[in-house]
C-alpha cells in the first residue's frame, strides 16, 4: 500500500474515532438536557402550588385539597397530572410547563376527558382544567381560553390567572 493510500486510512480512522467520541459527548449532553427539563418542570410545579390555593379562590372554587404528581393506572388506562386542587364538589387539574404549546393543551385536554372514569373518587365533580407556564405565547393563550382552560401565568413577581371575567370554565 502506498504511503498517501496509508495516511488516507489514518484519516479515515482518525474521522471514525472523532465521530463515536462525538455522538458520545451528544448522548451525554441530550441527557442533561432531558434532567434541566424535568428540574425545570418540577421548580415550576412547585411554584403554582402555593399560588393555586390563592388563585382559585379568588375565582370562587374555595380550595381544600392540593395534590402534586397525581398518578393513576387502572386496567388499560393512566394518566398523571402535575397539579389537582379540589373541594367537595369541584377539581381543577393543571398542567405545568415551561414554555406552553398547542399540543400540550391538546394533551391535557385528552388527559381530563379521562379523569371521572380513572379517578372515580371524582366522579360526581365538576372536573375543569388549567394549564400554568413560564412562557405562553399569546395565540397559545387564546387556544387554552377558547378551550375553556383556566390559563395561569407570570406577571411581575407573582402568578395570575390570566381569563377575564367573563371567562366560563369547560367541565368534565
Amino acid at each position: 500500500m502506498s504511503s498517501s493510500a496509508e495516511e488516507i486510512w489514518a484519516i479515515l480512522r482518525e474521522v471514525v474515532e472523532s465521530q463515536k467520541e462525538t455522538d458520545k459527548k451528544i448522548k451525554e449532553v441530550t441527557a442533561n438536557i432531558g434532567r434541566l427539563g424535568n428540574q425545570l418542570g418540577e421548580f415550576i410545579e412547585d411554584t403554582v402550588r402555593p399560588a393555586a390555593v390563592r388563585l382559585f379562590r379568588e375565582r370562587g372554587i374555595d380550595v381544600h385539597e392540593v395534590q402534586q404528581n397525581v398518578s393513576v393506572q387502572r386496567g388499560d388506562g393512566g394518566l398523571e397530572v402535575d397539579l389537582m386542587v379540589a373541594n367537595d364538589l369541584d377539581l381543577v387539574a393543571v398542567e405545568c410547563k415551561s414554555n406552553l404549546k398547542q399540543q400540550d393543551i391538546d394533551e391535557h385536554l385528552a388527559r381530563l376527558a379521562k379523569i371521572k372514569r380513572l379517578l372515580p373518587k371524582y366522579a360526581n365533580t365538576r372536573v375543569m382544567g388549567a394549564v400554568a407556564a413560564m412562557v405562553i405565547p399569546d395565540n397559545v393563550a387564546r387556544y387554552a381560553y377558547s378551550k375553556g382552560l383556566f390559563v395561569i401565568g407570570q406577571s411581575g413577581e407573582h402568578l395570575e390567572i390570566r381569563n377575564d371575567a367573563e371567562f366560563k370554565p369547560a367541565v368534565w
